[in-house]
């Protein structure tokens, strides 16, 4: 993710210049690495604006965000929850302001969610860079209208509301019951796809100490993150599509020698 890294500092530092960056990080593997990284964006970039919170215990997504938020200690602030997996534009943050106003709305944008390079380019020599592949085509990815993770909403309404539900234990979930807690309250929830917000194609591993339920729902995300369904297709029925092939080129073998 480092060409991310370094799109998300152009953005957030060079183009919008009004970020605020919490990192909430877990456990002591990595932990020097990312505070290396971050002590030399302060001296390359004069950017002082971020706040690392280190928590010593098992990785839990909701915990995170909800020790994130509450360790803004300024008052009242725009909370743009982000991924490392997600690349946005400068266009993107100025719909995130938009679209939440303290009290009356929050933002749930639908991201345009890439397929894996190496099946949708699988007939070049190799994947673009990553800056080519941010096109919206059906065969190069989907408008990720399940998932919840990405939001921008006010922190006021973030403690209101209760913050993300900490019963839920590892992968999936909790994003779905903050939604739907703005769903059933007061707010206006504005969801719509937009053009700037994109997904990054990685690899995603099941593990086994997943629930059944989240199980199931990581293997369907699996899925669905790896080609659309013509892709899908050719793949699944590879060997019928080679077998027809075989068949093809030995009549056009038998012709010619006839």
């Amino acid at each position: 993710m480092a060409l991310q890294g370094l799109h998300s500092r152009d953005v957030c530092i060079h183009q919008d210049k009004r970020i605020h960056l919490t990192v909430v990080y877990f456990g002591k593997e990595g932990l020097s690495k990312v505070k290396s990284i971050l002590e030399s964006v302060t001296s390359e970039s004069n950017f002082h604006n971020y706040t690392m919170v280190s928590l010593n215990e098992e990785f839990n997504r909701g915990r995170g965000l909800n020790v994130g938020a509450r360790a803004w200690d300024k008052g009242e602030v725009l909370m743009f929850f982000c991924d490392v997996d997600i690349y946005f534009s400068a266009e993107f943050l100025n719909s995130c302001r938009l679209n939440a106003e303290p009290g009356k709305k929050v933002f749930y944008p639908v991201v345009f969610s890439l397929y894996n390079p190496a099946i949708v380019y699988a007939n070049q020599d190799g994947p673009p860079p990553v800056e080519q592949q941010l096109v919206h085509k059906k065969d190069s990815g989907f408008w990720r209208d399940f998932g919840f993770g990405m939001t921008c909403q006010y922190r006021s309404d973030f403690l209101t509301v209760g913050g993300f539900d900490m019963e839920v234990k590892g992968w999936g979930g909790e994003d779905v019951h903050l939604y739907r807690k703005y769903l059933h309250g007061d707010l206006m929830v504005i969801r719509t796809p937009v053009p700037g917000l994109f997904h990054l194609w990685h690899e995603k591993r099941c593990v086994d100490e997943l629930t059944p339920e989240q199980y199931r729902m990581c293997i369907q995300s699996k899925a669905m993150n790896e080609a659309s369904h013509s892709h899908l297709g050719m793949l699944v029925f590879r060997e019928e599509i080679e077998t027809h092939l075989r068949k093809q080129a030995y009549r056009t073998d038998s012709e010619a020698v006839g």
